[in-house]
């Protein structure tokens, strides 16, 4: 059963106000989750779902916090916000400031390390995370962050990823023994944001995924 909460396009606005990242980090693929695809995923999650509300709940690459911030302001009873990149961290703890959050903890860690050195394993009720797109620089980074996002949720995880990897994503996902659920088709507003950019802004067609175990909780991985 759905609990009541703001509607979605109250979320979208106080999103709006979500500090990004002065200076991006091209290695680490650091694009900001649009306030319109983070209050729409939050919201789905929600009113759909029932996977946030007094849940505990991770953000795998939670950069500046968007969805870390909405994540806590549609109820969840717990938020942790995992980043391997100081700098945002430092501007996702302004943010949770900002917006008066005190339900939220803030981690440095690097994803390789949870997957092979701190075991986080069942951790969390609900993952949500944008991870790097893994096509440019990193290439494969998308299904590390998604591997080691399945060990640490109870019950569901929610991603975004580009819709020309649909295929190999469901592939892998009956490899390892989970649901696939694309929840949406989106189109993510990829803002001119480093110096190889030749167009002002670019679409880019992208999955919103929910994975989830058969049974309703996730495997180890």
């Amino acid at each position: 059963m759905a609990h009541s909460v703001m509607k979605l396009k109250e979320l979208e606005s106080y999103l709006q106000d979500v500090d990004g990242f002065e200076k991006p980090k091209i290695l680490l693929e650091q694009y900001p989750t649009t306030p319109h695809i983070a209050a729409c995923m939050l919201h789905t999650m929600h009113t759909r779902y029932d996977d946030l509300h007094d849940k505990l709940v991770a953000d795998l690459g939670c950069g500046c916090g968007v969805l870390t911030i909405g994540a806590a302001m549609m109820g969840c009873g717990y938020v942790l916000g995992i980043d391997v990149d100081d700098t945002a961290l430092e501007i996702c703890a302004r943010n949770l400031e900002e917006f008066e959050i005190s339900n939220v903890d803030l981690l440095q860690q690097d994803v390789n390390i949870i997957g092979s050195g701190v075991r986080m394993h069942k951790v969390v009720d609900t993952v949500i995370m944008n991870p790097p797109f893994g096509t440019k620089h990193n290439q494969g980074i998308d299904m590390i962050f998604l591997q080691n996002a399945l060990g640490m949720a109870r019950t569901a995880v929610y991603s975004l990823h580009k819709t020309a990897t649909r295929e190999h994503i469901q592939k892998k996902a009956a490899e390892w023994g989970v649901d696939i659920e694309v929840v949406a088709e989106l189109r993510f507003d990829l803002a001119n944001t480093y110096k190889f950019h030749k167009k002002k802004s670019v679409d880019i067609e992208v999955d919103f995924i929910r994975f989830s175990h058969p049974r309703g909780k996730l495997k180890n991985r």
